[in-house]
C-alpha cells in the first residue's frame, strides 16, 4: 500500500527510492559512456579540422608561389623572348661588317654587290627560319588586305587594279600581316 504524503503526493518506500537511485545511476553511467565517445569523435573532428585547415594554408602558399613563378615567367619571356632571333641576327652582322672593310680596302665594286647581295640571302633566310615571308606585288591583284595603294597610275600596259610597281615590300609573319606591301596600282585611262 501506498503512503500519501503532504498535499495528495505519494510518499516513497526505501525499496522504490533505491530502485529509482539504481536506476538513474545506469542511466548517468550509461550516459558517461556517450559522452565519452561524443567527446572522442568530437577530438577527432577537430584534428581533422585543423588538418584541412593546414592543407587550405599550404594550398594557399602554394597557389601565390605559382603566381609569383608565373609573373617572373611572364617577365622573362618579354625580356628574353627576341633572344633566339637576336642571335640569329649576331651572325648577318658579321657579314655586314665584312662588306664593308672589304669595301674600305678594295675598290672592287662587283664582289662588294655580290657580297651584299649573300647578306641579303642570309638575312631572308633567317626571316624565313622565324616565319617571316615576303608579299607577291607586282603584277598581282591589288588586295587592300595586304596592299597599300601609294598612287594610281594609268597605264595601257596593265590590267585594271593590277599592282604596277612596289616600293616597299610587305611581309606576313606566319600568314598574319606583319607589314603592308606599298604599292601603285593600274587605274585604267
Amino acid at each position: 500500500m501506498k503512503k500519501m504524503g503532504k498535499k495528495g503526493q505519494e510518499a516513497s518506500s526505501p525499496e522504490s527510492v533505491g530502485e529509482s537511485l539504481h536506476e538513474h545511476q545506469q542511466e548517468e553511467a550509461g550516459s558517461d559512456d556517450d559522452k565519452m565517445s561524443l567527446k572522442a569523435e568530437l577530438e577527432l573532428k577537430e584534428k581533422e579540422v585543423a588538418e584541412n585547415y593546414n592543407n587550405y594554408l599550404r594550398a594557399l602558399a602554394d597557389l601565390e608561389n605559382y603566381k609569383k613563378r608565373a609573373i617572373k615567367e611572364k617577365s622573362d619571356l618579354i625580356k628574353f623572348g627576341n633572344e633566339n632571333l637576336l642571335r640569329d641576327f649576331l651572325p648577318i652582322l658579321d657579314s655586314l661588317d665584312r662588306a664593308l672593310d672589304t669595301a674600305c680596302n678594295s675598290n672592287d665594286f662587283d664582289s662588294f654587290r655580290e657580297g651584299l647581295t649573300l647578306v641579303r640571302n642570309q638575312f631572308l633566310c633567317c626571316l624565313e627560319k622565324y616565319g617571316v615571308e615576303p608579299i607577291p606585288a607586282c603584277g598581282q591583284d591589288f588586295d587592300p588586305n595586304v596592299h597599300e595603294a601609294m598612287l594610281e597610275v594609268a597605264s595601257d600596259e596593265h590590267e585594271e587594279s593590277k599592282v604596277v610597281d612596289e616600293y616597299e615590300k610587305g611581309y606576313l609573319l606566319k600568314g598574319r600581316l606583319l607589314r603592308p606591301s606599298k604599292v601603285s596600282v593600274c587605274k585604267r585611262k
